[in-house]
């Protein structure tokens, strides 16, 4: 999951205060693009091969050290949680075992410095060479409980069939299409998030970042491997939105340290930030975008009746616009000709519903928080971000930004609720730490090349991984109506890496009739359930 909503701007206008109209825009989009607590998101630059990870690279055995707990100060070590279950899966009993607690992250110098919460479900019985998922959200400032409760763990967040937020007390469900008949799944969160803590201020800092994310992350498998004897298993990837950046640039580091892997699934998946930036003197994103304005308009029946009915052919026909015909005008500017510019205005209100006279005002560029406010003001209503499928009410019949996503607004209390309850009572684990759900439990990020004027990318990494592992297979899992990682986005992306034709064919892509979290639609999570499974059946060795 990867979002932050209109009611935390506020947050951030004292850390960028900029008079100029590209400069707003550059910040309107930062603070759209992350979840959680997310501040002074900015740019990173490429960067390439194995000198990418610069200076912070850490090697196997620990992180480097910083001003942090001395040994007379090392937190006690936790134990963790041992329970028992079992789950019926395609007519097949599984019994098995979750482990809960916090994996302590260590410097070189031996010295905690941080505790990453973890929940690892392992099939009884089945041997150290079973295959091996590690899953996890993103924000970054987002717990893994979307990931562990909506769509791979043994339990179910208990939604509406459509994904929507049913009525309180929320429950929890057995999930059918939890991965645990292919593979043993481990959930972690991010440092910050969930249960997971810096034990200093410093060390936090350390962490909240694209290179010390990916170290500690890369360090927790592989503390995990070696304390549960799994280098002999087949090992997996599981990102869902900044998670997939972050699987990304983890396929590059883990190889780099000797650990390839089979195989990633990515979810709703963003790596080069530029796809999403609206920025002035950047057209990407309104070509990335056009595609999801479109199913979203015909989701709410705003466009002509023929393309409201068939969502396939409505996508291909505005694909082929989207990188053939609108980069032109784009590229054209002022120098359109009066009739360029009325047949570019007529096919955007064609594919986004919107009228030619707010498209001509919009100079041909729509961003994404006017169009969520634009599509149905009519209606006094505003399209959710996370998944246009969602509606909330307008305020104000004059606003120009949302003032929350109701998508984000219908799941939160469920998940939240539900995951409150089954980690104690379920999975035993005791504790009255706030679990930080979104934000709340991480400063600034930090991007390598703040200054240099690039965007954050870590597909060179998944790139480089690549060339150093052929045998490497991913999933993508693409939403019609996700408008926080839209289609466009990713897929621009994945042509533009320079891989070999024999890595593409290791891609495979499917998309769904969903928003950012595909699976929260019943029938949605089936579908996906096949696809993954189809990936750990082609790349688990025989």
């Amino acid at each position: 999951m990867h979002f932050l909503n209109a009611q935390q701007k506020s947050s951030f206008s004292a850390v960028q205060q900029q008079k100029t109209a590209s400069a707003r825009a550059r910040r309107l989009f930062f603070q759209w693009i992350c979840m959680g607590l997310l501040v002074s998101l900015a740019h990173a630059q490429r960067r390439g091969g194995q000198a990418q990870y610069g200076p912070n690279t850490r090697v196997p055995g620990g992180i480097e050290p910083v001003k942090a707990l001395e040994h007379k100060d090392e937190p006690p070590v936790e134990k963790p949680v041992i329970t028992h279950h079992s789950i019926t899966v395609s007519g097949r009993t599984l019994h098995y075992t979750a482990t809960t607690g916090r994996m302590p992250i260590q410097t070189s110098l031996g010295v905690t410095d941080a505790e990453m919460f973890y929940v690892a479900y392992m099939l009884d019985n089945a041997g150290p060479k079973r295959p091996l998922t590690f899953a996890f959200n993103g924000g970054p400032g987002s717990a893994t409980i979307w990931l562990h409760m909506g769509a791979f763990g043994p339990k179910r967040v208990k939604m509406l069939p459509n994904g929507f937020m049913p009525a309180p007390p929320f429950e929890l469900e057995d999930n059918p299409d939890t991965l645990l008949d292919k593979t043993d799944i481990v959930f972690i969160d991010a440092i910050g998030t969930g249960y997971s803590r810096a034990l200093t201020p410093e060390a936090g800092k350390k962490y909240w970042g694209l290179l010390g994310d990916l170290d500690a992350f890369g360090e927790f498998i592989r503390l995990y491997l070696q304390q549960n004897s799994r280098w002999q298993s087949p090992l997996y990837l599981a990102g869902e939105s900044y998670g997939t950046t972050r699987a990304a640039g983890l396929s590059g580091w883990l190889v780099d340290h000797g650990i390839a892997l089979n195989g990633i699934v990515l979810i709703s998946t963003i790596m080069n930030f530029q796809t999403t930036a609206f920025t002035a003197g950047n057209d990407l994103p309104y070509i990335s975008f056009l595609p999801t304005y479109a199913m979203t308009a015909a989701y709410h029946n705003k466009l002509a009746p023929e393309l409201n009915g068939n969502p396939t052919a409505l996508l291909a026909e505005v694909k082929k616009f989207a990188t053939t015909e609108y980069p032109v005008i784009l590229q054209k500017g002022d120098s359109l000709t009066p009739q360029e510019r009325q047949d570019a205005v007529a096919k955007l209100a064609r594919y986004t519903g919107l009228s030619p006279k707010y498209i001509e005002q919009s100079n041909l560029r729509i961003d994404l928080s006017h169009f969520d406010t634009e599509l149905l003001r009519d209606d006094s209503k505003i399209v959710g971000r996370l998944d246009g499928r969602f509606t909330g009410v307008n305020e104000s019949g004059t606003q120009q930004y949302p003032d929350y996503d109701p998508s984000e607004a219908a799941i939160r209390p469920p998940y939240t609720s539900a995951f409150g309850n089954y980690v104690k009572q379920e999975l035993g684990y005791q504790t009255d730490l706030v679990y930080w759900v979104l934000g709340g439990g991480i400063g600034p990020w930090e991007f390598p090349g703040l200054n240099r004027g690039g965007f954050p990318d870590t597909s060179e990494m998944l790139r480089h991984a690549f060339a150093k592992n052929p045998y490497m297979h991913i999933f993508i899992a693409e939403g019609y109506y996700d408008a926080a990682t839209p289609l466009g986005g990713v897929e621009y992306t994945l042509d533009h890496m320079g891989l070999t034709p024999q890595a593409h064919q290791n891609i495979r892509r499917d998309y769904f009739k969903t928003g950012h979290m595909v699976y929260i639609d019943r029938s949605a999570l089936d579908q996906l359930k096949k696809d993954v499974d189809r990936l750990y059946d082609e790349t688990r060795p025989q």
